[in-house]
Parts: C-alpha cells; sequence; structure tokens
C-alpha cells in the first residue's frame, strides 16, 4: 500500500492511440491533460478510444527513445458525453461497423444522446441512412462488449488488482464475467485467469465474505495443489493439504478437511489412498500418472524377436565406426533391440551417445522409422549434432500449440492422430515431468519402442514428478546403465571430478588442470568481479574462447551472484551502450541490441523465419537462447535471433525474454557449453545441493572455472537430501506388474 500512496494522478481526454495489443490490453496513448500538456501515457487499456476521459495513477518514467512518459498501473476511464466528443470516439474506430462517415451520421441525428441509443435502443440507429437491422444490432453487440470489459475493469481495479486479470476474466467469462466475479471471486485464481490467491482473496474479503467460506476454503485447497506442483508434486497427503490450507486462511483444519471431501465431489480434486497415503490430486495430474504407469506397464510385457544377430552387427559397426563397445553398452545396446521400454542411463562421458548411434544404426539395418526427441530446443540441436539425425523438442514433436482461448496448451499428436514411426528416442529424460511423458505416450503408436535416455543423478524434472528416476527404481523396466568412462579418456578432470562429486567425494579444488580451475573469492563482489573479467578480457585472449561460447551459472538468481545481478554486470562488459544500439527498458531489465537473450516459456504460436525467408514456421520454447538483433520503437516490437530462426516480439511480450550471460543451473540442464564459469557462493539450502552441482560441472565439454568458496562446492557435496516428491508413478507400476 505505501507504493500506491507515491502514485501520481494525472487527468485527460484521449487525443490518439499510438499502440494497442488486442490480446493482453497494452496501450500507448497520447492524453491531453487538463493541465493543457499533451503527454504520452502507457498501460493497460483495453478498447481505449479518443475522446474517452481518464484519470490515471502511476509514475512518470524517462524512455531513452521516446522521452517522458506516465506509465499507468491503475486508470479510470468515462465514456465521452458531448457531440463532439463522442465523434470522435466513434471515429476512431472503437466500435466495429462504425467509420467516420456513419460516425458523422449517426451524432448527427442523436447528438449528445448517440451512445445511449447505440447502448440500449439500438433499433433507432436504423433511422439513419445506410444502417441496417442487422448493423445496428452489430454496432451495440460491439459496443456493448467494450462497456461491460470497462464496467469489469473498474470493479477489479478498485480492489488494487491488475488490470490484466479483469481482460482475462472478460475472455473466459464474457458479459457474465461482473456477475461471476461478485458471486464468487476466487474465479480468479484459476488457471484460466492466473490470478494468485491473495488477489482473489483481497476481492472477496473486500466484498465482505467470510473468512470461512466455502468458496474461499475450496479455491485455498485448489490453490495449494497447483502451488505444489512447482516444487515437483504430483499430490498432497489428505491431513498436510488440510493442515497447510487452514496455516494459509486461518480456518480450522476440519473445515478445510470438509471442503476436500465436496471437492471430491464435484470432481474438481481426485483422491485415492495409495501405498498407505491418502494422496488428493489435482484431476489433470491424476490422469497423467495413471495412464502413464498403465501404458508404462503394458510396454514392459511386451518383447520383439528381431532377426538380427546382434553380435555381428556390432562387429561390423565398431569398423565402420571406429569405436569399441564394452560390456555395458552391448547389453544396452540389445535390449533396445528385445524390449518395446528401454531405459539408458549414465553420467558424462560414459558412452550414451555412443549407444544411440548404435540404436540408430540397428533400427535402420531393421527398416524401422526411428523419431528424436528432447525436452528444450539446445538439448534437440545436441542431438542432432551429435547423431547426424533430426532431433526435435518434444513439444514440437507432439504438436504444441494453444488452444482456441489461448489459455491451454494442447497436442495435435494423440490418440485419434498418432506420430508415425517405429521408435522413439528420448534424450535428457530426467527433465520430463509426468504431464508431458503422459502426452507423449498417448501419441505413441501401441507397438512403437520408447527409448528414454538420460543421466538419473542429473536434477529432477521442474514440474511435477520424477519420472525418470521413478521408471529406473521400480525395477520393472529393462534398464541399461553405463559406468565405464569413456570420451576423453582419463585425462578429463572435468568428467572425473564430476563422477567424484556424484559419488559423494571432494575433488581437490586447488589442483588446477588444463579444463578444472577454481579461482577461490570469498566475498560476493570479488566474484563478480572475476567472472566479468573471465568473460570480457582472459578467456577470449588467453585462451582464444569468445564470449558468446562461454556461459556462466548460478545455483539461484537472487543475490550479489544471482543470475540477475550477474546479467547486469556481463551486459556493461559484453555489451555496453553504444549511440548505435538502440534499447528498450522493461521493468529492472534495460534490453539492448546485441544482447544474449533466453526465451523462458514455451510460446507455441509466435511466428518465426529465417533471414532468406525461405523457411518459416511458430514456436519458440522455454531455454531457447538467442540474440537480440534489432529493436524498432515505431512498431514497439524486436526481433530475436534463435539459432538463425528470426522471432519478433511485441514490447508487451517481453516478460517471456531473459538476459542469458547468466543462466540458473536448472535452466542450463539439458544443454552443453564449450566453457563454463560456476558462481560459487552461498544461497538458500534448498539449491545447495549435489545434484546442483554435478548438473553444473558436466554442462561444460573443453572448460569449467569455479569461482567462489570452496566450502560452498563442500557442502553442497555432503548435501544429497534430495527434497521429498509427492508422487506414485513408481508404485503404480510395481502393483500392476504384480510386485
Amino acid at each position: 500500500m505505501d507504493q500506491e500512496l507515491e502514485y501520481q494522478e494525472l487527468t485527460g481526454t484521449i487525443e490518439t492511440v499510438i499502440f494497442k495489443n488486442e490480446e493482453n490490453g497494452y496501450t500507448v496513448l497520447r492524453l491531453r491533460a487538463d493541465s493543457g500538456e499533451t503527454v504520452t501515457v502507457v498501460g493497460c487499456f483495453p478498447f481505449a478510444a479518443p475522446g474517452e476521459s481518464m484519470i490515471a495513477s502511476g509514475e512518470w518514467m524517462t524512455h531513452n527513445v521516446h522521452g517522458r512518459q506516465f506509465k499507468a498501473e491503475y486508470a479510470q476511464r468515462f465514456l465521452p458525453s458531448s457531440g463532439p466528443a463522442i465523434y470522435q470516439f466513434l471515429a476512431g474506430g472503437s466500435v466495429k461497423g462504425v467509420g467516420p462517415a456513419t460516425a458523422s451520421l449517426i451524432v448527427d441525428r442523436f447528438g449528445d444522446k448517440t451512445l445511449d441509443v447505440i447502448l440500449n435502443r439500438p433499433q433507432e440507429l436504423c433511422e439513419v441512412r445506410g444502417i441496417s437491422s442487422a448493423k445496428a444490432q452489430q454496432i451495440s453487440k460491439s459496443f456493448r462488449q467494450q462497456a461491460g470489459l470497462r464496467m469489469l475493469m473498474e470493479f477489479v481495479c478498485s480492489f488494487g488488482l491488475r488490470p490484466i486479470l479483469a481482460l482475462r476474466a472478460y475472455k473466459y467469462y464474457g458479459d457474465k464475467a461482473l456477475e461471476q466475479l461478485r458471486e464468487n471471486p476466487y474465479l480468479l485464481c484459476s488457471t484460466l485467469i492466473g490470478a494468485t490467491f491473495r488477489e482473489a482473496d483481497t476481492m472477496a474479503l473486500g466484498l465482505g465474505m467470510g473468512g470461512n467460506s466455502k468458496n474461499r476454503i475450496a479455491a485455498a485447497l485448489l490453490f495449494e495443489l497447483v502451488h505444489n506442483t512447482g516444487n515437483g508434486h504430483c499430490f498432497i497427503p489428505r491431513e498436510k493439504l488440510a493442515a497447510v490450507t487452514a496455516e494459509l486462511i486461518g480456518v480450522e483444519a476440519e473445515e478445510a478437511d470438509e471442503c476436500i471431501d465436496e471437492l471430491i465431489e464435484e470432481h474438481h480434486l481426485r483422491y485415492e489412498e495409495i501405498a498407505g497415503v491418502k494422496a488428493c490430486y489435482l484431476p489433470e495430474l491424476y490422469e497423467a500418472e495413471t495412464n502413464a504407469a498403465e501404458t508404462f506397464a503394458r510396454m514392459t510385457k511386451r518383447h520383439f524377436k528381431e532377426r538380427l544377430n546382434t553380435e555381428k552387427f556390432l562387429s561390423r559397426l565398431e569398423v565402420q565406426q571406429r569405436v569399441s563397445y564394452d560390456p555395458d553398452q552391448r547389453q544396452a545396446i540389445s535390449m533396445a533391440l528385445d524390449n518395446q521400454l528401454m531405459v539408458l542411463t549414465g553420467g558424462p562421458g560414459t558412452g550414451k551417445t555412443t549407444c544411440i548411434r548404435a540404436i540408430l544404426a540397428m533400427f535402420d539395418e531393421l527398416g524401422l522409422k526411428t523419431l528424436l526427441c528432447a525436452p528444450t530446443g539446445r538439448a534437440a540441436k545436441r542431438m542432432t549434432e551429435v547423431t547426424g539425425r533430426e532431433a526435435a523438442t518434444v513439444h514440437r514433436l507432439l504438436g504444441a500449440k494453444f488452444d482456441e482461448e489461448g489459455d491451454r496448451v494442447v497436442f495435435t499428436k494423440k490418440e485419434n492422430d498418432r506420430l508415425d514411426c517405429d521408435v522413439v528416442i528420448l534424450d535428457e529424460c530426467s527433465m520430463v515431468d509426468i504431464l508431458l511423458m503422459d502426452a507423449l505416450l498417448r501419441a505413441l503408436p501401441p507397438d512403437a519402442r520408447l527409448i528414454l535416455v538420460g543421466d538419473a543423478d542429473q536434477l529432477p524434472s521442474v514440474g511435477p514428478g520424477n519420472v525418470f528416476s521413478a521408471l529406473i527404481r521400480s525395477q520393472v523396466v529393462a534398464t541399461g546403465t553405463l559406468s565405464l568412462i569413456h570420451r576423453q579418456g582419463e585425462g578429463s578432470h572435468i568428467i572425473r571430478n564430476a563422477h567424484m562429486i556424484k559419488d559423494g567425494a571432494y575433488p581437490n579444488f586447488g589442483e588446477n588442470a588444463r579444463d578444472f580451475f577454481r579461482l577461490k573469492r570469498l566475498q560476493g563482489a570479488s566474484a563478480v568481479e572475476t567472472i566479468t573479467e573471465l568473460c570480457a578480457v582472459r578467456l577470449p585472449n588467453k585462451m582464444h574462447i569468445p564470449p558468446e561460447e562461454i556461459q556462466v551459472l548460478s545455483p539461484t538468481r537472487k543475490g550479489e551472484t544471482g543470475t540477475v545481478n550477474l546479467n547486469k554486470k556481463l551486459q556493461e562488459v559484453l555489451n555496453p551502450a553504444a549511440p548505435e544500439k538502440k534499447e528498450k527498458p522493461f521493468g529492472d531489465a534495460i534490453f539492448r541490441e546485441g544482447d544474449r537473450v533466453m526465451q523462458i516459456r514455451n510460446n507455441y504460436d509466435i511466428l518465426w523465419k529465417n533471414a532468406n525467408n525461405t523457411e518459416a514456421g511458430t514456436g519458440i520454447y522455454n531455454g531457447d537462447m538467442g540474440v537480440l538483433r534489432r529493436i524498432d520503437p515505431e512498431s514497439e516490437t524486436l526481433t530475436v535471433d534463435f539459432d538463425g530462426h528470426l522471432a519478433t516480439y511485441g514490447f508487451d511480450a517481453l516478460t517471456e525474454l531473459e538476459h542469458a550471460w547468466a543462466v540458473t543451473v536448472h535452466k542450463a540442464q539439458g544443454s552443453e557449453y564449450r566453457a563454463v564459469i560456476l558462481a560459487l557462493t552461498g544461497t538458500s539450502q534448498q539449491l545447495m545441493t549435489r545434484s546442483v552441482l554435478y548438473t553444473a560441472v558436466t554442462r561444460a565439454k573443453e572448460l569449467l572455472i569455479l569461482v567462489g568458496d570452496d566450502a560452498v562446492a563442500t557442502r553442497m557435496i555432503d548435501n544429497f537430501r534430495q527434497a521429498r516428491r509427492y508422487t506414485a508413478l513408481r508404485v503404480r507400476l510395481r502393483a500392476l506388474c504384480g510386485l
């Protein structure tokens, strides 16, 4: 509330709308202030039109290109009341079916009463030449939509909530949105609208709703389930769910428990007692976990008897590919031939890629069609590079897109339109959550093989579940485990130390080798200074590694050595401001031409094309890295080059991009870089784990430099305890297999 008290108020009339985004309401307009000054105002103003009056609350800011602007956090808008202002409003094209000529005729006929006629007596519009009964109804409908959204926005903003929530609510509930929210404000925190529980609770309590109302308790229960999917949980035990919900909103646990029964009856929550645990699931997670378990169980029972002498084939392949397969690799390759479902796991340098190449050659020999995929764009690109075969992201393979409402991801490949293949090989499987795995299984032909490749010691998926680990621990899935180190031989200190870390041993951090260095820095500021110098000067000049082949990693976003601060410092030295470089301030960051950026959420609809306009497509995915090539202030867009795919973003979509000279270890998973610099200073215990350190070390191909405190690395190695995830895939799978 303190921030709101600092807001300034600006009153005036809209003269011109410079830019508007129909999807989210982001608008840039010119306002003729009551003081007589004409100013630029930016904010969320759906359907804003010339002639409207406005009272905006916000703050002044200076844009490096457009100069002084007023950034409005909240605004009240009022329809024009005089004939000339109404004409300006209608002539600006704000109402479908009305242009300048028609606006002039309507205002000449009805004057100051024009808007009342359009809203309440549209049949009278037929008195105007050229307006039929159908067109009159169309004009009235368009205007009513604007009026309804305007009222809804004023209602939502009166509680200090974000205007975008009103836009989403109107998009889903239409003209009934205001009525629905008055009746149950907790609809705001559904996944369709995306408010936090606290925002919905603010509105509900402001409307005088009771602190122990059913709607409030139900919303809090569902909020806890949704929130905990971000912690990797597929379900929450009933007792715990009731207890944490009661604590969140200050009610009795018994009241929350009673509401759980009602949610089960209404099918908003799925309940099952499994392995002695009373599990409460969101319906989609229950369906995903049970379907995945049933499909995996069926696949474990299917075996093939192909007419291929594996030993003779591999002996011939060893000569062709100039490799030598160890016994574990030979066994894994045979498993891929014999089983419909197979897991291949191993640490760095143990020959997983060598096995994949052999498996591909084997299936080619048999005339089987194989598809390759990975969870992220960078992992798919790396798979393409090491196999010489085209690999796609899982989302692209499944034809991911937003539904017609634009609120939910759907896949075009599913039970009624399956993938055209005999085999799917999925790399970096530890990153795949239960929802994505379920989608892949539903799209897989019933007789197709599935080979899941990964490193069981890396971090689990960000999303719910721990699929890769569950399959291995179930002991019912054919699993090939590789342990003998091949890549770079015993001379690679990166690989040697990674395996030591995995096994809980301490590398000699003082033993600076040709590919593994430690630079001890006990203070955060000193560590940051060293990291920026390494990227800008020392590695490019002394080791001939250009900055674009260096990746800085940190366990955390926050703090002095977190990615947010590191990116600001790295931007200063790697892409400093210059007169020829355009910039776009956004939040606390400045996006500048030449910046390295990362897409931070899947966007299935964004268009891309190559530089020659010979290829085009849709979809940029979470973790994709690119370079910001162009900022166009006039069209309010910027263009990012993702490995030759040029994607254009509106300024309002910058929430999807982050600077990426430094990224978190979680974001780097599935990628490899020529040189990695890891910032090692203290952060939250949850991030100071062995798996985080191991994952970071294994991202480096040629060079790894640890900058920070040896004691931090030691504590991470000692912290092997992984946060427990509530998921029953392993239990279900074993039960279905009779164990």
